[in-house]
């Protein structure tokens, strides 16, 4: 396994780079309004070249969008890298990763979605630990601010996350039990575009976090399905759930989430928790993945057991 590699925390006055490693952002004055965002954290902001660039459903073509990513890297004076939205097209930047500048030049990368493959490859090539959080194209909550604040900027462990006070509904067991593990995983549409490739997501060990938004329950079903059939979910520690928003088309009759998630992974072996506050919600916590975690299923908590940044 790789060594964990922790990042500076974000401090007021550092500087943030902003990018589109996927889909281009979806007004004109996107860009703008996600850099006052993070300026509105004490943050300085440094666009990427081709952040504003349009090449059909991607924000420019393959290698200015590496590009982009590499530079910033490699970039003293910048401190962390925040995309500013998903959509599609991360995956096609992994051949143009440059890992070598990235392990010599640890720094915070926030983002979720289709930024799960870059979580995914980053981390398991470098140790890197990478944060799924909001991304400011769209206004923070209050608690998805506080939450990221609390464990992108902390040196501390940040302890339980994912559980903003009113959250309905609160998450609730599929399996109970207990277990811990480095945190890994993000968007289920892509932990599964990823198997069979260089960067297929190992998982032996660890907490899983998956969700999703925009796929019918039929095909969360066979996603789901396919890495159970791949062994790698039975050789988890734990699996969490967020949320899988927009999930309402599809074929019909259909079943319920809960019962496919019950059928799925209720018999693993292994704790299961569904409902966590993460994903394509308002209200979502910030998970920094490699740094290790506690499930406990029976509770509905994943607490943070080590500081994720120095």
């Amino acid at each position: 396994m790789t060594a964990t590699v922790r990042p500076k925390a974000l401090r007021s006055g550092m500087c943030v780079g902003l990018l589109a490693p996927a889909s281009p952002p979806q007004q004109p004055d996107t860009i703008e309004r996600a850099a006052a965002r993070v300026q509105a954290l004490g943050f300085v902001t440094r666009i990427g070249s081709a952040a504003s660039d349009v090449h059909g459903y991607l924000a420019g073509d393959d290698g200015a969008r590496a590009r982009d990513l590499n530079t910033f890297f490699e970039d003293p004076d910048i401190d962390a890298i925040w995309c500013l939205r998903g959509g599609y097209g991360a995956l096609r930047l992994l051949p143009g990763l440059d890992l070598d500048v990235i392990r010599a030049h640890p720094k915070v990368l926030i983002g979720y979605s289709d930024i799960t493959a870059l979580h995914i490859a980053i981390g398991q090539a470098t140790g890197l630990v990478t944060f799924h959080g909001p991304m400011p194209s769209r206004d923070f909550s209050a608690y998805a601010r506080a939450a990221f604040e609390r464990v992108v900027g902390c040196t501390e462990p940040a302890g339980i996350v994912g559980a903003p006070a009113d959250h309905d509904p609160e998450p609730r067991a599929v399996r109970g039990g207990r277990a811990s593990g480095p945190l890994t995983g993000g968007n289920l549409t892509l932990l599964t575009r990823l198997m069979g490739t260089p960067h297929e997501p190992e998982l032996d060990g660890r907490i899983l976090f998956i969700e999703d938004t925009g796929e019918p329950i039929y095909r969360i079903d066979g996603m789901l399905t396919q890495l159970r059939l791949s062994g790698k979910l039975a050789r988890c520690a734990g699996i969490v759930v967020g949320h899988f928003t927009d999930a309402d088309g599809g074929a019909r009759p259909r079943l319920a989430m809960e019962t496919v998630l019950a059928e799925v992974l209720g018999d693993l072996g292994v704790p299961v928790l569904w409902g966590l506050a993460c994903g394509h919600v308002a209200d979502q916590g910030t998970l920094p993945y490699g740094v290790v975690a506690e499930l406990d299923a029976d509770a509905g908590t994943l607490e943070l057991l080590e500081p994720a940044v120095v």
